[in-house]
């Protein structure tokens, strides 16, 4: 009877000996569960707390890594997605299964938006260069235009401006002898107008014959000087 007590006894301790050891564990991650950081805000500030400065970065990148979210000034947190230039608000400091899912379906309607955009910049641009090909073709085509008409202007010759012809009527001189004429036709005679042409012809043949020719009298003169 002794022996059995003795037994269960000693059973019993070895049973509260191993729930000990299998409850100490349990103990141990309950208090690391309520120390540790509930998200990026908590563990940065641990983090500010390190004795170096290299130990600080470095639990600052463990932190980044461990908590994707941010808090947010209302509560909640958002997480910010780099490849789509965007923000998303999530409930916990990391986004769930079913957060995440969205956001990556919203990345997909993001790079087929940015697919579309360039399509339709190339578009553009191949469009602007199509114009710019045809302006210059224009321009070289004026130019050339240009070149071919410039000659031809050269080569005509000058209009000839016609020159004055001088009238048979002022350039043929008169003769004294039709001058003559003419006034003894029209003149009357016995007046002074009609008689005194008459008069002066003769007083001019009268000179002629009391005056020596020029040529005569030269050599006197120069035989005078000598």
């Amino acid at each position: 009877m002794l022996s059995v007590i003795s037994s269960r006894s000693s059973a019993f301790a070895i049973a509260a000996l191993a729930a000990c050891f299998e409850l100490a564990p349990a103990v141990a991650h309950a208090q690391w569960w309520h120390s540790g950081p509930r998200d990026f805000e908590d563990c940065a500030d641990i983090a500010e707390k390190a004795k170096t400065k290299q130990d600080k970065t470095a639990q600052l990148a463990d932190c980044n890594s461990k908590f994707a979210g941010r808090r947010k000034p209302g509560g909640g947190y958002t997480y910010y997605d780099f490849m789509q230039d965007r923000s998303f608000d999530i409930a916990g400091p990391n986004p769930t299964p079913a957060e995440q899912k969205k956001i990556d379906q919203e990345y997909t309607v993001y790079l087929e938006k940015q697919r579309r955009s360039d399509i339709v910049a190339a578009l553009n641009a191949k469009q602007l260069q199509q114009q710019e090909k045809l302006q210059e073709q224009e321009q070289k085509q004026q130019m050339q235009q240009q070149q071919q008409i410039r000659p031809a202007t050269l080569r005509r010759e000058p209009t000839k401006v016609p020159v004055p012809v001088a009238s048979p009527i002022k350039s043929r001189a008169a003769a004294p002898g039709e001058i003559r004429a003419r006034t003894r036709g029209s003149c009357v005679k016995g007046t002074f107008s009609c008689d005194w042409p008459r008069l002066s012809e003769g007083l001019n043949d009268l000179k002629k014959l009391f005056t020596p020719p020029s040529s005569l009298t030269q050599p006197t003169k120069l035989a005078k000087r000598s």
